[in-house]
C-alpha cells in the first residue's frame, strides 16, 4: 500500500500538473473543491467526514485516503471515521465493503501503532 507521504506527494504532483496545464474551468473546479471543506456553518472536521462518506459510496480509494488523512488533521476521532465509515456502508450497500476495507487499512496506518 502507498505510504500516506507517498501518496501526497503523488497528489500535489499530479495537482500541479493539472493546474499547470488546464484551463480556468478546471482551475476554479479546484479552487471550489478546496474552498468548500473550510470551516462554515459546519466545521472542516465535519465536512471531510462527509467527503469521506461520499466518498465511499463514489468508490473512489485516492479521495477516501484523502479525506481520511484530512478528517483526522481537522481532529476527527477514529471513532468518528469509524460511524461515518458506517453511513456510507449503509447507504452504498455492500459494494463499498472493499472500500470501507481499504479505508480501515488507510486509517491503521496513519494511527500511532499503525
Amino acid at each position: 500500500m502507498e505510504s500516506t507521504s507517498e501518496y501526497a506527494e503523488r497528489r500535489d504532483r499530479l495537482n500541479k500538473i493539472v493546474l499547470e496545464q488546464a484551463g480556468l474551468p478546471v482551475k476554479r473546479f479546484f479552487a471550489l473543491d478546496q474552498d468548500v471543506y473550510e470551516d462554515g456553518a459546519l466545521p472542516k472536521r465535519t465536512k471531510e467526514l462527509l467527503g469521506l462518506v461520499a466518498s465511499t459510496v463514489l468508490r473512489c480509494d485516492d479521495c477516501i485516503r484523502y479525506h481520511i488523512t484530512e478528517a483526522i488533521e481537522a481532529g476527527a476521532s477514529v471513532e468518528e471515521i469509524g460511524e461515518a465509515l458506517g453511513i456510507a456502508l449503509i447507504v452504498g450497500g455492500s459494494i463499498a465493503i472493499p472500500h470501507i476495507r481499504r479505508a480501515y487499512e488507510i486509517l491503521g496506518s496513519l494511527e500511532p501503532d499503525g
